[in-house]
């Protein structure tokens, strides 16, 4: 799992508008403003699952923030071990009933031969540059990380450089313009990674 963490809840709340999440642990004893106006202010635009992490173990507390939209509530101490057993009920439960938004056949992965396929045409991807397109097309309109496209790649070595995966971007980035020059459709997420945007 990968994390972004911000103090601030002002920051929490900018970093919702720059980077995709799938799920928020939310403290509710933060500066500033309380967890439970952070969690209204999440729910005026986002459908993000939250997770409340908290000290504050008042009933009252539990019933507000499950009222305003939380999706489960953790009184401090527990297991963290319980936590990311609630981490992935919620993310199974929320990936059924909200999958990701994809236009067909834009990529087609087939694992099996290790191919890739974009607008029906087979594209010439060495081992690396596979696994690194496919990451991005799991993860499509959602930013990965250097590091997780280093780290996960079957076919990159672990010591290489992060700077590889800037090289090997730039090589597919080019296979798809030759393909369709018409826009970018991966992008650089600056302090992050990189972005595959299927959107219009």
């Amino acid at each position: 799992m990968q994390t972004i963490c911000a103090e601030d809840p002002y920051l929490g709340l900018s970093l919702l508008t720059q980077h995709k999440f799938d799920l928020i642990i939310l403290d509710l004893t933060l500066p500033g403003m309380d967890g439970l106006e952070v969690i209204q202010k999440i729910r005026d635009d986002f459908t993000i699952p939250i997770i409340i992490s908290s000290a504050r173990d008042d009933i009252t507390d539990k019933v507000i923030g499950l009222e305003r939209g939380a999706d489960d509530y953790m009184p401090k101490p527990y297991d963290p071990r319980e936590l990311v057993t609630r981490i992935k009920t919620i993310l199974r439960r929320t990936t059924i009933t909200q999958p990701k938004e994809e236009i067909p056949e834009l990529f087609h992965v087939d694992k099996n031969s290790r191919m890739i396929t974009f607008k029906g045409i087979m594209m010439d991807l060495t081992a690396a540059e596979y696994d690194i397109l496919s990451m991005l097309i799991h993860h499509q309109n959602g930013s990965v990380s250097r590091e997780q496209l280093l780290y996960e790649s079957e076919h990159i070595d672990d010591d290489s450089s992060i700077k590889n995966i800037d090289v090997i971007i730039s090589r597919v980035r080019h296979k798809i313009a030759k393909l369709d020059d018409s826009k970018s459709y991966i992008k650089p997420i600056r302090g992050v990674g990189y972005l595959l945007s299927t959107k219009l």
